[in-house]
């Protein structure tokens, strides 16, 4: 440190022209009970370190020896050493933020920025460090997504506000880093031109979800899978995978037609656990069609064939879908599956999670309100639902239009080939006879 700081009073007082606040300079200050108490520490990287709102200088005096005192003591501290403890600290982390976090650090931070100390670190060289991240390699694709970048700057920049509350960084140095934009993608629907196209040229949507007719294909075609029914849930529910996994039995009341996700299934530390769902409005209760209540309960059927089959080996987890001897089973053998019924079915290719996105085309296209929507999906907000279901199935766009000119039509504003005056709301006086104008002249 430069300087071992000082402490000061003032207030939110204003002058009676100007408005503009006295600050230090207010003549009341003197005065007990005027103002709070303030600390400079001046920190070397320009503008010093400011807190305040203190009641007393004893206080502010004692809160500027402790910034003071752990500031000396991180005077050494690199970028890695302060990510490393960070993390560490962060006991009340789930399991997959936990593990993203790791990965970022471990992949792209610590080897750019570890090194750095942190007193040192500046907007200047993270962006370096982000440049080169984005920057081709040997095969013309960068090491990193434009995506994968957005994610690793929002983790720098939560550890490095972290830092900045700890007074170790007067400011975040990560928020003027400049990344190229990114859009999120929207699902497109196979139409029969995307489908020629793609059997043309082999390129395909990033998202795309089948029309009704083709989900239908698939179900049809998948009927006798002892899986069925987990595709089918996710087909028409939108189900996430590790939902459908996650899934037991006393979740269903199949009486009164609704699912209830309490829970889901996901991959920790090498072995599956169930845990929390996604988010807090990912907990929630979806009515089911009777269609999918039928097939439901056809599923335990062939679930307690199973049972009895497998006899002392079946191990009771009470889930839905399960292995062939009742434990746990994995997302990822949903989505594997999904690879090979997709392909066994001839149809353009989706991801398992394009299910989902065709869960809620479809139900948009037969109707459905958006909030029933958002609310069927389990998003936080009705905007990330509209946001992402912009697309509509074509047949559904054109009757929407068809709808409006019809609406237009009956209205009497727009009639198909001609041209209609709009009729005042007040009567017009009687034109004159020229030939009484004469005679009166």
């Amino acid at each position: 440190m430069s300087a071992p700081g000082s402490v000061y009073k003032r207030c939110g007082c204003r002058e009676a022209g100007s408005r503009r606040q006295l600050g230090r300079h207010c003549p009341k200050l003197a005065r007990r009970g005027h103002g709070s108490w303030y600390f400079s520490l001046p920190t070397g990287q320009g503008r010093p370190l400011r807190r305040g709102g203190y009641t007393t200088r004893d206080q502010a005096r004692a809160a500027l020896h402790e910034l003071r005192a752990r500031t000396i003591a991180s005077e050494g501290l690199t970028v890695g050493q302060w990510m490393e403890q960070w993390l560490t600290g962060r006991t009340n982390l789930r399991a997959s933020t936990r593990r993203n976090y790791r990965s970022h650090l471990d992949l792209h931070l610590l080897p750019a920025l570890g090194d750095i100390r942190l007193a040192e670190l500046d907007t200047a060289r993270i962006q370096a460090a982000f440049d080169q991240l984005a920057a081709p390699g040997p095969g013309g694709t960068s090491a990193v997504s434009p995506v994968g970048l957005h994610r690793v700057r929002a983790a720098l920049r939560t550890i490095l506000n972290a830092a900045v509350r700890a007074g170790l960084l007067e400011q975040n140095p990560a928020r003027q880093v400049c990344l190229t934009p990114t859009t999120r993608p929207h699902p497109v629907v196979w139409t029969d031109e995307r489908v020629r196209k793609w059997e043309r040229t082999g390129i395909r949507p990033a998202v795309a979800v089948w029309t009704a007719e083709q989900t239908a294909q698939f179900l049809t075609s998948i009927g006798d899978h002892c899986l069925y029914a987990a595709f089918h849930v996710i087909a028409l529910r939108g189900l996430r995978r590790g939902e459908a996994t996650g899934l037991r039995w006393s979740d269903l009341d199949l009486t009164a037609g609704l699912l209830t996700i309490s829970r889901q299934v996901q991959y920790q530390d090498g072995r599956l656990v169930t845990c929390p769902p996604k988010s807090r409005a990912s907990n929630r209760t979806i009515a089911l069609d009777p269609d999918t209540i039928e097939v439901l309960r056809a599923h335990r059927t062939r679930q307690n064939a199973e049972k009895m089959l497998a006899r002392e080996s079946w191990r009771e987890t009470g889930h839905v879908f399960t292995r062939p001897d009742g434990t746990l089973l994995s997302p990822e053998v949903l989505t594997q599956l999904m690879r090979e019924l997709n392909d066994a079915a001839c149809l353009p290719p989706i991801r398992l999670h394009d299910l989902r996105h065709g869960a809620a085309t479809l139900a948009l296209a037969a109707g459905a309100d958006l909030k029933v929507v958002r609310d069927m999906l389990g998003h936080s907000s009705i905007v990330l639902t509209a946001d992402t279901y912009t697309s509509v199935l074509p047949q559904v766009a054109h009757q929407a239009a068809a709808d409006t000119a019809a609406l237009i039509r009956a209205a009497g504003s727009l009639v198909p080939g001609t041209r209609r005056r709009r009729q005042p709301d007040y009567p017009r006086p009687p034109k004159a006879d020229p030939l009484q104008q004469a005679r009166a002249a």
